[in-house]
């Protein structure tokens, strides 16, 4: 076992390299991912190594990335999309959802288009709106896309070479304000050795309580999790990392155990992933639980300003407070 100290948004970007050494058909587009290295730095280096006919700036135009990104995939490259930020995805809404998501079935299987669309999400960078968004729900209700979310280094490294291999096109979601969190990466394995791309995992075991998350409220589970034990509270933290298809055999069998659960996410309640969550376990574990299924989110606003934002996002207080009220039923 080899292993490096990455910061996330260094292991996608190793992850990016390792998957165009071993495959001269994947390239990189978006703006500012070539010269620049991105606004986040995810692909610096990447253009002077491989050129820019593989690391390429585009126009500023979502639709005009993703559209050709469809027409490159059918003639056998595996592009590699990225969204600079989190709401500029929207213009490219109608060539993901009515075109990438539909080829695939819409040819009876026979023009697959394995694109990956990178797209940084959620907010804690001190940004407004088309910034700080967490769009993941509009395309995880979209059939014929796979929605995944690294939370951690190893998983960005390994999920984005697997996302890159898949057929299928993925929606790869990064957690924004953990780029320049570092973790542990084991680099010297393969990719039929890494944990699978659509697969939930439980992170922390707990006796007490189920904390469900993704992306960058993962940590925020964790924290949460730390802070209980000191208050000899046991709560088991599943990071969920597939959204489409959603993997949650764990879930059902982490919450037969502790008969409770409480689900984090970015995004607004109304209508999020969370809500799907919280209805298929209490559809599944109807039996095993103590209390209904709680969900802490984003609030059902425009996302706001900076100043407002450590008001509006879930943290370690909203998640313990949840698992509190789960033990008053």
């Amino acid at each position: 076992m080899m292993s490096e100290t990455l910061r996330i948004g260094g292991a996608i970007g190793a992850g990016l390299r390792k998957a165009m050494e071993n495959d001269p058909k994947v390239l990189l587009m978006g703006e500012d991912v070539g010269k620049l290295g991105g606004v986040f730095r995810v692909s610096d280096g990447l253009q002077k190594d491989f050129g820019e006919n593989r690391v390429i700036d585009t126009p500023l135009a979502e639709s005009g990335i993703i559209g050709t990104a469809i027409g490159m995939a059918i003639r056998g490259w595996r592009p590699v999309c990225e969204i600079q930020f989190n709401g500029f995805v929207y213009p490219a809404f109608d060539q993901i959802v009515c075109q990438l998501a539909k080829m695939h079935y819409r040819s009876q299987g026979t023009v697959p288009l394995p694109i990956v669309v990178r797209i940084p999400c959620g907010g804690g960078i001190g940004a407004v709106e088309h910034h700080s968004e967490s769009p993941e729900a509009y395309f995880a209700h979209t059939a014929g896309l796979k929605v995944v979310s690294a939370s951690n280094s190893d998983d960005a490294y390994w999920m984005i070479q697997q996302a890159i291999a898949s057929d299928d096109p993925v929606i790869f979601f990064e957690p924004l304000r953990r780029y320049q969190e570092k973790g542990e990466v084991d680099t010297s394995g393969s990719l039929e050795d890494a944990y699978p791309l659509f697969e939930s995992r439980v992170e922390r075991e707990g006796a007490d309580a189920t904390v469900i998350a993704w992306g960058s409220m993962t940590k925020v589970a964790h924290d949460a999790a730390t802070a209980a034990a000191d208050d000899g509270r046991s709560l088991e933290v599943i990071n969920l990392r597939t959204l489409s298809p959603l993997d949650l055999e764990p879930v059902y069998a982490s919450v037969r155990k502790t008969g409770r659960a409480v689900v984090v996410h970015e995004a607004p309640s109304n209508v999020g992933i969370g809500a799907e969550i919280a209805a298929r376990i209490t559809q599944d574990c109807f039996y095993s639980l103590e209390s209904p299924v709680l969900r802490v989110t984003g609030y059902d606003t425009p996302y706001p300003a900076a100043r407002l934002e450590e008001e509006y996002l879930p943290d370690l207080d909203r998640v313990l407070d949840a698992v509190d009220r789960t033990f008053t039923y």
